[in-house]
């Protein structure tokens, strides 16, 4: 018996969901970020690890060996958590149980993890301000609203955010980049890092620590992950994606004890688990050789180095007192400060495009009031050549003597 259906007399638009709906374009970000690039153009916008330190050498030969294997595991479905080689890599180099590790596709899907486990729609989530706007890209997701806190020289200010919970702020989570913030470059210290968990702790709030960047650290002292890695209220996030290739996909998770089987069940009902292939290839990197992800990182640190100072040089040499520049002690970012009170900040992002060099404007990254972001610039240096830097400051440099 066939089913017969008459042909509406008219159409019906299909409702989109109200959480669709909600879903803002990201300014500058993501996709934006892809585009075909004009041939003479200089952009100096997103992240992006050198290709010429990453190992695709190596990655090759662990890949031919990966699949060498009898049986082909690394074809096959795979644990929620990760596999084994790659997990207990990770929790050595973190000090952590392996119980506590769960690989991710990327440090944003660990992030997303997180927010989906501690956070219930329409709760309060505190944020960088200025912030990592694509965090908030993913807190849409949980309907949650938004409290900005500080964020100083050296990091999140952690006395600003004591302030604020004396004050009655209840946030179920708190998100900030530790290691070379991003936008600012700061670095949380170690006993500030100490004070956060102590207040996470007092007030029942989890912190989302996100570092990407914590092994690009190029000068300075290192500042301890312990105080995350041993407490009940932090989850640490990061990954491969600035050190191996953001192709890859793979990152990791450090989750308290009574947050692990919850984070592992969400995430089973997802996408089960990362590529057992890309786990396995970058698990046999990492444990066949145990010193090549340090040799790997040396090389990144020595490039981006000579790459930040060039830059650094470069913009003082070719606008002399328009802007101040921090020079950073690791990450793949300047955050210059636009110093010349007659330079309009949205004029100059306008003038240096027009001058073939483009950057993320400071005005994208505060998540509310009280920060002088759009007074200043982010402008990656990963993927650009000292020569191209040394051109793009002089670019800059003309498009601030148009305002003077």
């Amino acid at each position: 018996m066939s089913l017969t259906v008459d042909a509406p007399t008219t159409r019906s638009a299909r409702r989109r969901p109200d959480l669709v709906s909600a879903l803002r374009a990201p300014q500058g970000f993501g996709d934006a970020t892809l585009r075909d690039r004009a041939p003479d153009a200089i952009e100096l916008l997103g992240g992006i690890p050198d290709p010429s330190v990453l190992p695709a050498d190596e990655l090759a030969a662990a890949t031919a060996r990966v699949l060498a294997r009898p049986g082909l595991a690394a074809l096959q479905y795979s644990r929620t958590q990760g596999i084994s080689p790659l997990r207990e890599w990770v929790a050595a180099r973190e000090g952590v149980p392996v119980e506590r590790v769960l690989v991710t596709n990327g440090g944003f899907h660990g992030l997303s993890l997180a927010v989906q486990a501690v956070v219930e729609r329409g709760a309060t989530v505190a944020v960088d301000n200025p912030v990592f706007p694509l965090f908030l890209r993913g807190l849409e997701l949980s309907d949650a609203r938004v409290a900005p806190v500080p964020v100083g020289a050296h990091g999140i200010d952690v006395e600003a955010l004591a302030d604020l919970l004396r004050g009655g702020l209840r946030p179920a989570a708190l998100y900030t980049v530790p290691d070379f913030h991003n936008p600012s470059q700061g670095t949380l210290p170690t006993e500030q890092r100490r004070a956060l968990v102590r207040l996470a702790e007092h007030y029942g709030f989890v912190v989302l620590a996100d570092n990407p960047y914590r092994e690009l650290r190029f000068r300075g002292t290192p500042q301890d992950v312990e105080p995350f890695n041993t407490s009940s209220h932090v989850v640490h996030v990061n990954t491969f994606t600035k050190t191996l290739g953001p192709g890859l996909r793979l990152g990791w998770v450090v989750l308290p004890d009574d947050l692990a089987a919850d984070v592992a069940a969400l995430r089973a009902r997802q996408d089960g688990h990362s590529s057992t292939f890309v786990q396995a290839v970058v698990g046999e990197l990492v444990t066949s050789d145990p010193d090549l992800f340090d040799r790997v990182l040396d090389t990144a640190r020595a490039l981006y180095r000579r790459r930040s100072d060039a830059l650094a040089d470069a913009l003082e040499a070719a606008a002399p007192g328009a802007f101040r520049v921090e020079r950073p002690e690791g990450g793949l970012f300047l955050w210059p400060e636009i110093a010349d009170p007659d330079v309009d900040p949205e004029v100059l992002a306008a003038d240096a495009a027009a001058e073939g060099v483009l950057y993320q404007r400071g005005s994208f990254f505060p998540s509310g009031p009280g920060t002088d972001a759009h007074r200043h610039l982010r402008l990656s240096f990963g993927d650009t050549s000292e020569a191209r830097l040394v051109e793009a400051a002089r670019r800059l440099g003309r498009a601030v003597r148009r305002q003077r």
